[in-house]
């Protein structure tokens, strides 16, 4: 059976060695970021934080880096291209912003749709 994305009960076991081979398919995932992942992914300084959401928010929409502010959260959705894949996935299925990634990216799979499993599938 072939890994769906928008299905968790395909997705595998997670096992590291799978990253090495995988078309990237946790990046067509939503990704909750908060204001400091911003900060860590240098397109926010901790001056801009002092500015409040709402501005942020509508900066970020007019970037089109961010698709909307959940304020009961306080965390920010990232943008994603029209196939669903991240903005910052390059085109060699790998994270163009690695060191500067967010928490939610740092800590799949452990946390997600389905804790300690992966929609991996293997590059051919």
């Amino acid at each position: 059976m072939r890994s769906d994305v928008q299905r968790p009960e395909t997705w595998r076991r997670y096992q590291k060695k799978m990253c090495h081979n995988c078309l990237a398919l946790c990046c067509a995932l939503p990704v909750e970021v908060t204001a400091q992942d911003l900060v860590r992914m240098r397109l926010l300084t901790e001056f801009d934080l002092t500015l409040g959401e709402k501005h942020l928010s509508n900066y970020f929409k007019k970037q089109k880096l961010i698709r909307s502010y959940n304020r009961k959260t306080e965390k920010f959705t990232l943008a994603q291209r029209a196939n669903g894949d991240c903005v910052y996935l390059n085109e060699e299925k790998r994270c163009s912003i690695y060191d500067y990634r967010p928490e939610t990216c740092r800590n799949h799979p452990r946390i997600g749709p389905r804790p300690n499993y992966c929609p991996h599938e293997a590059k051919i």
